[in-house]
């Protein structure tokens, strides 16, 4: 009995160590997503949308990024974006003003679009797709962020760093967020569909 009690008693030990150390690597990986910091020289958030049948281009000037991404750690990975709506620069003061007005992005009420990523996952060679939560306005729904991995190198000018690059392309519907009321919600002349292409330079110290 005792010889039985014994090696119930050790299983249960084993057991917990083994669960313990599942636990506390997970917990390391969670760590271990590599934080990148963005070169603004080298980087823009642009956006194009059709005034009439012409794409007219766009950019957000002002973004701040936290980025922790690691292709090998992807549970730990993890995208947060904040866009100034302020920012808007479509070379039109007249146009960007508007653009800014309670007709589209009421920047004195909404400052900011944001998106935070509940998920990275893999979907290719050196691509991703960044799930989780865009905000324009004062609507909240899904969406998804595909993304390619341009590279990753070591920094031939900056001692220990590595720099990589990203590139992103969405689409989304500019109504589904309340941008454009009354009689800028019709799509005669703005349409709906909004291009998306993001370009980011990433640094990060080893």
């Amino acid at each position: 009995m005792k010889t039985i009690q014994s090696l119930a008693a050790y299983m249960i030990i084993a057991l917990f160590t083994l669960t313990s150390s599942v636990f506390a690597s997970d917990k390391t990986d969670e760590a271990s997503a590599t934080e990148w910091e963005v070169d603004r020289a080298h980087s823009a958030v642009n956006f194009s949308i059709n005034h009439f049948f012409t794409p007219v281009d766009g950019s957000f000037d002002d973004y701040h990024a936290d980025i922790q991404f690691d292709p090998e750690n992807l549970e730990a990975s993890h995208i947060q974006v904040v866009i100034p709506v302020e920012s808007v620069n479509t070379r039109n003061d007249r146009r960007d003003n508007h653009l800014k007005s309670e007709d589209f992005f009421n920047s004195s009420e909404w400052q900011n679009i944001t998106f935070s990523s509940t998920s990275i996952e893999q979907t290719g060679n050196n691509e991703f797709v960044a799930r989780g939560e865009l905000t324009i306005r004062d609507v909240t729904h899904s969406f998804d962020l595909p993304f390619e991995l341009l590279g990753v190198m070591d920094h031939p000018m900056q001692e220990n760093t590595k720099v990589a690059g990203i590139t992103a392309s969405a689409e989304l519907n500019r109504t589904d967020y309340g941008v454009g009321v009354g009689d800028w919600a019709a799509t005669a002349v703005v349409g709906d569909r909004v291009n998306i292409q993001i370009n980011l330079e990433l640094t990060t110290n080893e």
